[in-house]
């Protein structure tokens, strides 16, 4: 049983959208497809994407800046390392992070890319979905789930919306589409906070 396969990016234009996502280095890790569902504001989940040394992630926002994205956070230090936020021009919202220092020559290389879904109950979304056969990972209370997805490029996890939107430099109000759709053998439903899953196959 694969649970969670992939996460597909719904925007109005597909090749810009792909074109993009290679540009920046994303492109083993998203799937998008035509959408014009509408949608307004924050759209509840953001791409964690980790990086090995600061030099990484300077490289990574330069090319999602360079390819067309717009910075929300500006890369800087902080207390839990060294980060910045961007959004893509499809509107998804991306921080990009590491915990390390520079080793090496930086490269534009991304780690680990992580779908953080910012949800209102954590609690009760872990619920939801182990009922649906996601396997817990890793789980700290109310404020962080991850789930176990061995069959994707993509960790899948939940954070409380709220304190998703703070993290990312948006505001936590949005109406409309997600615009995501997530795949997986656990599919097709749709979770309490709307998150669309269709079937892996679909």
């Amino acid at each position: 049983m694969t649970p969670f396969t992939s996460p597909v990016l719904e925007v109005r234009d597909p090749a810009a959208a792909r074109a993009f996502y290679e540009a920046f280095g994303l492109g083993p890790y998203v799937d998008v497809r035509a959408s014009d569902a509408p949608t307004a504001g924050f759209r509840g989940f953001a791409l964690s994407l980790v990086a090995s040394q600061p030099g990484d992630v300077d490289a990574l926002v330069g090319a999602a800046i360079g390819a067309g994205a717009t910075t929300l956070v500006p890369a800087a230090k902080s207390f839990w390392g060294y980060g910045g936020v961007v959004r893509t021009p499809d509107g998804t919202v991306c921080k990009i992070a590491t915990s390390k220092k520079d080793t090496r020559p930086a490269a534009r290389r991304v780690d680990q890319v992580a779908l953080l879904l910012g949800v209102a109950d954590v609690k009760a979304s872990k619920r939801f979905y182990a009922d649906r056969g996601l396997a817990v990972a890793k789980s700290f209370g109310g404020r962080y789930v991850e789930f176990d997805t061995p069959s994707s490029a993509v960790t899948l996890a939940l954070y409380p919306r709220r304190a998703l939107a703070k993290d990312t430099g948006v505001p936590e109000e949005g109406t409309g589409s997600h615009r995501i759709v997530l795949g997986g053998d656990a599919g097709p439903f749709t979770d309490p906070d709307g998150f669309v899953w269709r079937a892996a196959s679909a």
